[in-house]
């Protein structure tokens, strides 16, 4: 039996990247926080606020609607809990890499160790999103390129580590979002460039499929939900900056 071949739907992808640059630009913009903090508490506050922003906005959303982008001549749903521990794998990841970041003094060897946890959590996060695909098919890895994408990844996440701690104005931050969003795709796409899709021919749809996650405009609903929250927290967000800057004066 011929593989199942993917063909990408370009808004979909479009909309995947401008996802990832908003949830990467929005990120940044939580992380200024992270080192300033004057107790735990609001240290920690930042580093969920950001790592929401980068593990769920800019990957895990960027990940899922290019899922969807994905349109194969068979049925596919997304096994609920699967895609929920997606989400949180990348929320986990991206705010261990920011709070092992934003503790004590910058070094090569910090910005090593969270790079690789948090890549580590992304690409975990990606299989996992694979995983959570339920269809009447068999998925088979190229276990070189399923490589290759962990490397990019921890690449792409030390950037973004690095890029959070050591940009400040609104424009150099919009430029390393773009980058960073095409960094995020080019893990994903990777990703997917490792995977083989093989029908299993009169074979049933899995079980579950029924309560899967599946729709037609669910990835433009996904995105639409997510630029609105990423707003939301990048208007608080200035909100917030705008306070502690009159208080200061």
């Amino acid at each position: 039996m011929s593989d199942v071949h993917c063909v990408h739907d370009p808004l979909l992808m479009v909309l995947s990247y401008l996802i990832s640059v908003l949830g990467s630009f929005v990120a940044l913009q939580l992380a200024i926080a992270i080192p300033v903090a004057v107790d735990s508490a609001q240290r920690w506050r930042a580093v969920l606020s950001a790592g929401a922003a980068m593990g769920i906005g800019a990957i895990w959303s960027m990940h899922f609607i290019a899922m969807l982008a994905c349109q194969m001549h068979i049925p596919v749903a997304y096994d609920i809990g699967l895609t929920v521990l997606s989400a949180v794998l990348a929320l986990l990841a991206c705010s261990a890499g920011l709070a092992i970041m934003g503790t004590g003094l910058f070094s090569w060897g910090k910005l090593t160790a969270a790079g690789i946890f948090m890549g580590g959590g992304v690409a975990a996060m990606h299989y996992t999103g694979m995983a959570a695909m339920l269809m009447p098919a068999t998925t088979h890895y190229d276990l070189g390129i399923v490589a290759l994408s962990v490397v990019i990844a921890v690449v792409a996440s030390m950037a973004a580590l690095w890029l959070a701690f050591n940009l400040r104005g609104w424009l150099q931050m919009l430029g390393s979002a773009l980058v960073m969003g095409v960094a995020v795709c080019g893990m994903h796409y990777t990703g997917m460039y490792a995977a083989r899709f093989v029908p299993a021919e009169g074979a049933p749809l899995p079980a579950g499929f029924e309560q899967g996650i599946q729709g037609e405009y669910l990835g433009s609903t996904i995105f639409v939900v997510a630029a609105v929250l990423l707003a939301a927290m990048l208007v608080l967000n200035t909100i917030r900056q705008k306070r502690r800057a009159a208080v200061a004066i």
